[in-house]
């Protein structure tokens, strides 16, 4: 790996985690092209895994900056639920939702790692993925649009069907942060509020991925003969960019529709299914 195509990943990861086009499906897009037209990438399958978890690491680093006063509120009204056994604070709530939505997602994301990393080296059925999740925007929109009455608030319901969504976007090509704000959408939430619930149940998942699977799988014997420099990089050009596309994005959604990235998944999909067949 070299440190143009870290930079390059690093990128892609930092605004496509957050937005709604499948940072997955863009690695897996970057890294085949880069192999595709030039000739000087060292072809390593696990030291990509292991790079595709640092730049997460980056994003999730983003993600606990940008709403860190958020996280100090949940978990000190989490912790005084606990000790006080009273659940009526909006904030503890949240905080047992993040809990219950993790193990949802946990339970349906772990049998499908094999499939997940055999798409690695399979773009063409990524885009076909990502196609489905332009499909799902849509709908998402739609429904959002015929629902007059919008929540601000979580229920334990909502919170078990978007872990399921979170679970299933473990599959590259389904976006992760649209599958769980667009089932905010059709259950009723508000866009603010599906958006900040999406991107806070993305810290234990992500902390999951690049925390404890690096531990749990990586051969350590191995790691020693990476390009660290290039994965440094790549994950620090990750965070920064994934920290800026929070901000900017959770002020898009106030005022507009994921419409125009359902359009992009739309045609991203298809040029990849197109280009990555005929190549």
């Amino acid at each position: 790996m070299h440190i143009l195509q870290a930079i390059l990943m690093g990128i892609v990861q930092g605004l496509s985690e957050f937005l709604p086009i499948s940072s997955s499906a863009h690695l897996v897009f970057t890294s085949n092209l880069y192999k595709t037209f030039s000739d000087t990438v060292i072809l390593n399958t696990n030291q990509e895994v292991f790079f595709d978890i640092m730049v997460h690491l980056g994003t999730l680093i983003a993600v606990i900056i940008f709403f860190r006063k958020d996280l100090m509120k949940i978990i000190k009204s989490f912790n005084n639920a606990l000790t006080s056994g009273k659940w009526d604070d909006d904030e503890a709530l949240t905080g047992l939702y993040i809990i219950i939505g993790t193990i949802i997602t946990v339970f349906v994301a772990v049998p499908l790692n094999n499939f997940s990393a055999y798409l690695i080296n399979k773009p063409q059925i990524v885009g076909g993925f990502l196609i489905l999740t332009a499909a799902v925007l849509f709908f998402s929109e739609k429904m959002s649009k015929s629902n007059k009455c919008k929540k601000d608030k979580l229920d334990l319901k909502t919170s078990v069907i978007i872990g399921l969504a979170q679970g299933l976007a473990s599959i590259p090509g389904f976006s992760r942060s649209g599958w769980t704000i667009a089932t905010g959408l059709w259950k009723g939430l508000d866009r603010v509020t599906a958006a900040r619930y999406s991107f806070l149940l993305s810290i234990p998942i992500i902390m999951g991925a690049s925390i404890f699977y690096p531990i749990a799988e990586i051969d350590f014997s191995e790691i020693i003969t990476y390009n660290w420099t290039a994965i440094i990089i790549g994950t620090l050009v990750s965070g920064i960019v994934g920290y800026f596309c929070i901000k900017y994005f959770m002020k898009f959604l106030s005022k507009f529709s994921m419409n125009i990235f359902a359009w992009y998944c739309l045609c991203i999909g298809f040029l990849a299914m197109l280009f990555f067949t005929l190549n």
